[in-house]
This record gives C-alpha cells, sequence and structure tokens, in this order.
C-alpha cells in the first residue's frame, strides 16, 4: 500500500451514495478507504466495485474462519476490487495464511489487537503472537491501536518494516501525531472525519497533524 498521506478513511456508513460521495470529497487527503460490514451489507459488492476505480479499497471483513472459507471470502473480495483484506490473526497461521494465499497479490492485513477498550481483554494478550504469524506467512502488515500508541512501538519491533495502520483515531480517543510517533505507517479515522462539518477539512487537519512530526 502507497502511503503519501498516511491517512485511511473509514467508510462506517450504510448509504452507498453517500460513502461513493465522501470518498470523492477526502481523496485528495488519504490513501485510501476502508469498507466494512456496514456499508456492504446495506449495499453489496456493488460498492467495492465503484469504489474501486478510483481508490484503494482495504476491505474490513475481519475474516475469522477456517482456511478454506477464508479462501472463499478473499477471492470474493479481490474479484469484487478490493486492495486489501483485513483478517484476524487468532484463528491461527493455516487460516491467516490461506488469506495471503488467496489474495493473488493484493495486500494482507492480520489485526492483532482492537483498539477499543474490550481489545484489553482478550487480543491485547495475544497481539505479539499475532504479529509473529503475520510475519512468517509474508502479509503486508498488521493492524495495531492508535488508542494505545506503547502497543504499536511494542508491535513494530516484532514486525519489523511490514506495515502497521492504526484505528481508534478521533472518536475512540487515539491521536494521529502519537500513533504515529509510535512507528504506525498509518492511521484509519472514520467518524472524526464523516460526522464533521467538512469531512475533507477534517481529513485534511489530521493529514497537516501527522506532518507536524514527520516529514513525509
Amino acid at each position: 500500500m502507497r502511503l503519501n498521506h498516511r491517512l485511511i478513511l473509514a467508510l462506517d456508513v450504510t448509504d452507498p451514495k453517500r460513502a461513493v460521495e465522501l470518498a470523492g470529497r477526502v481523496r485528495p487527503h488519504v490513501d485510501g478507504v476502508k469498507v466494512g460490514w456496514p456499508l456492504v451489507l446495506a449495499g453489496g459488492l456493488d460498492v467495492l466495485r465503484t469504489l474501486s476505480k478510483t481508490d484503494y479499497v482495504l476491505c474490513d471483513f475481519k475474516i475469522a474462519d477456517i482456511p478454506n472459507t477464508n479462501r472463499l471470502i478473499v477471492e470474493q473480495a479481490v474479484d469484487a476490487g478490493a486492495s486489501g483484506i483485513i483478517c484476524h490473526g487468532f484463528v491461527g497461521e493455516d487460516s491467516v495464511r490461506a488469506c495471503v494465499d488467496a489474495a493473488r497479490g493484493a495486500d494482507v492485513f492480520v489485526l492483532v489487537e482492537m483498539s477499543h477498550p474490550g481489545g484489553l481483554e482478550y487480543s491485547a494478550k495475544y497481539a505479539e503472537d499475532l504479529a509473529r504469524v503475520a510475519a512468517r506467512v509474508n502479509a503486508a502488515g498488521i493492524i495495531a491501536p492508535a488508542t494505545r500508541p506503547e502497543r504499536v512501538r511494542a508491535l513494530r519491533a516484532i514486525i519489523g518494516r511490514k506495515q502497521i495502520l492504526a484505528p481508534g483515531v478521533g472518536a475512540q480517543g487515539g491521536k494521529a501525531s502519537e500513533a504515529i510517533a509510535a512507528g504506525a505507517d498509518a492511521v484509519i479515522v472514520g467518524r472524526a472525519i464523516y460526522e464533521a462539518v467538512n469531512p475533507a477539512e477534517a481529513a485534511k487537519a489530521i493529514v497537516g497533524e501527522i506532518r507536524s512530526i514527520v516529514s513525509r
């Protein structure tokens, strides 16, 4: 994934028309859009096909099943235009490897630790092991919490030069600059952008915050 702005918009909305409009408004300030179940269940895979014509689409299905089922899901996502896919790591190395093998060159990011408070209950306890799984199967990178920059820093030491994408900025309390300073390659931001009066300006402000601490 090419990161010029180090910002990805999470399109966690359920109106396909609004999603496409939002993507267009923020396009000059983001590196891609993240599309998850709320939007796909509302608009079907056609919304992926539409967005993928102009944007890097990170398909956030948080895939978590046996290897064969994971393969089938990844194939459908890639066929619909996904440039990247997010899968869970806790299902084991064979299931994560199946995602990488089925991606046919698309990026696979392994979710190793959730950004919400509940992420501390279970995922945080095994995040380092899951990051090692991501490294072994040659995934493009991992998903780690912007809400806990110290965890991003610890996971960076394990994952090496692979990419770290960090959700949780804004509504969940994370700060973009802190996540980037801790070692994240990019942040994933949803409500702080798409609920703003001017989404493009909100995205631009986050990019400015990031650039205030790094040169890109």
